[in-house]
């Protein structure tokens, strides 16, 4: 059974037993709004301090291209300067900011984000469609006071999540790419509403719906449960015109009243309904399409809104990060178990890393998370050896590159894959100049210290093996070896190791004793 791989060290924002409630911040960066979220967590609770929301229509600023104008680019960083004065208070490690659908399609979606972290002083995460699925079900699991199994629908701007989960974890995990902007601009690109371009709409929804019917009606759930702008809108719509039995909750029939009322418009500009907000009324219709054909799809008979989203799930995750809840530890053991790593070799790697990183910390100014990457790399190192030995390093930087990490963002998974890649053979340039600039410095000490330890343990011994003597200034490490008349196994490998540092530019002083 592998070894516990949650972080040895907590960050802040995992002292869940302090009695001090702790300042937590979320930015959500979605396809058609943004929303910042700032709330005190205390006893596993959140208690809200400031909510904003703004729509801000991202994927609508998709070019044929497939990137982002600067019209769009530009509306996104006005709503994040008004967003910023409720960050000044928060520490780094408790904001979290990710980006969603339009961030992951846009080509130039780096530009942007360099744009907006040079704003807020902060780094920002684009988030995989199935994670973005389970941070949504974190958020409107919590919102919900019931128990059993329960189907949580989430329409966004370029996404749709499906959820079913029991309790707080989650047992099916979906996004499909349709959104109430993007079939918007596709169904509805002149403003024209009639019932054939609805029944198109809603025919495309049903063929994106399609590859998960089967199995999401196999697996079954008792209680639908629908989450966000859309579904929240339409819930609202029904109510002030009477057609729910109660508030919050859409009914089959009332969709069908809904959708007649919609298709009478007669144009996305003519949108006017009780209960519904201007701003989102021309986006509507496209969301009602997907609704209808989500209740279509699975039969249903009527669903109910919650409060708690993608926002809500970001902060409940945040909270129980770096501690025995963190579930980018959880996805690593899976891992571990999936590809049958040899978990006492990955424990010996793991110790001697650690033990290299606490001497050379404070010289090469490595934080708690650095650590945390380094003894999940350790732990993660040798997965591709299930594919084949021959190169199992590219193998495995490949698999943690592609795999649905829960817990993961996008640039973490690219950072855990690099050290995995980066920890034998040839020092690779072309990846570790694909990291952030800001990552690059670090990420490169980091590496050296994996590949240090898997060199330290090369023999595969029972137990990690003591420490070489080693001391280090800000760039360089020296290793100080005892003397030897005969060549040992681990000076042989060093003399490679040399010799692939080298290459890339790379410093290890050796110092053979006298």
């Amino acid at each position: 059974m592998p070894k516990d791989i949650t972080p040895s060290v907590a960050a802040p924002s995992s002292e869940l037993e302090s009695a001090a409630p702790q300042r937590l911040a979320a930015i959500d960066l979605g396809s058609n709004s943004f929303h910042l979220l700032v709330a005190n967590y205390q006893n596993e609770r959140l208690q809200v301090v400031a909510r904003l929301g703004e729509k801000v229509q991202l994927a609508a600023g998709l070019d044929e291209d497939g990137k982002l104008n600067e019209a769009a680019m530009q509306r996104a960083l006005d709503c994040l300067g008004r967003f910023a004065p409720f960050l000044s208070d928060i520490e780094s490690a408790n904001l979290r900011i990710v980006g969603t659908n339009a961030l992951r399609d846009a080509h130039n979606s780096q530009a942007f984000i360099e744009r907006a972290e040079a704003q807020l002083g902060h780094s920002i995460e684009i988030i995989a469609g199935r994670e973005e699925a389970r941070l949504i079900y974190l958020g409107a699991a919590h919102a919900l006071a019931e128990n059993g199994r329960r189907l949580i629908v989430d329409i966004g701007g370029g996404s749709t999540e499906f959820i079913i989960g029991e309790e707080f974890e989650p047992k099916a995990l979906e996004s499909l790419r349709m959104g109430c902007i993007t079939f918007s601009s596709r169904f509805f690109p002149d403003g024209e509403l009639s019932e054939k371009r609805m029944r198109r709409a809603e025919l495309a929804a049903l063929s994106e719906l399609a590859h998960i019917q089967r199995p999401y009606l196999r697996l079954g759930w008792e209680d639908p449960v629908g989450s966000s702008g859309t579904i929240k809108a339409a819930a609202s719509v029904l109510l002030a015109y009477g057609d729910t039995p109660s508030e919050g909750v859409i009914t089959r029939s009332g969709l069908k009243k809904l959708r007649e009322r919609l298709i009478k418009c007669k144009h996305l500009d003519k949108v006017e309904l009780d209960g519904l907000k201007p701003d989102r009324a021309r986006v509507f219709p496209a969301g009602i399409a997907i609704l209808n054909a989500i209740f279509e799809a699975f039969d249903l008979s009527q669903m109910r809104f919650a409060d708690g989203a993608l926002r809500e799930g970001v902060l409940y995750d945040m909270a129980g990060r770096n501690s025995a809840e963190d579930t980018r530890s959880r996805s690593l053991e899976a891992l571990q178990r999936i590809y049958d790593v040899d978990s006492r070799q990955a424990d010996n790697v793991a110790d001697t890393a650690l033990r290299l990183f606490k001497q050379v910390q404070d010289v090469w100014s490595l934080t708690h998370e650095h650590r945390y990457y380094l003894e999940w790399a350790s732990y993660v190192h040798e997965i591709g050896l299930a594919i084949s030995h021959s190169q199992f390093h590219r193998h495995g930087a490949y698999l943690l590159e592609h795999s649905d990490l829960a817990g993961f963002s996008r640039p973490e998974q690219h950072q855990l894959a690099f050290l995995v890649r980066a920890h034998r053979r040839k020092f690779p340039l072309k990846e570790w100049q694909a990291l952030p600039k800001a990552q690059q410095a670090h990420s490169a000490k980091l590496a050296q210290l994996l590949r240090l330890a898997v060199l330290l343990n090369h023999s595969r011994p029972e137990s990690a093996p003591p420490l070489p003597s080693i001391s280090a200034d800000e760039q360089n490490l020296t290793l100080i070896l005892p003397a030897s008349e005969e060549p040992t196994l681990f000076s042989t490998d060093i003399e490679q190791e040399l010799v692939y540092l080298q290459g890339a530019g790379l410093t290890l002083n050796v110092i053979q004793e006298s």
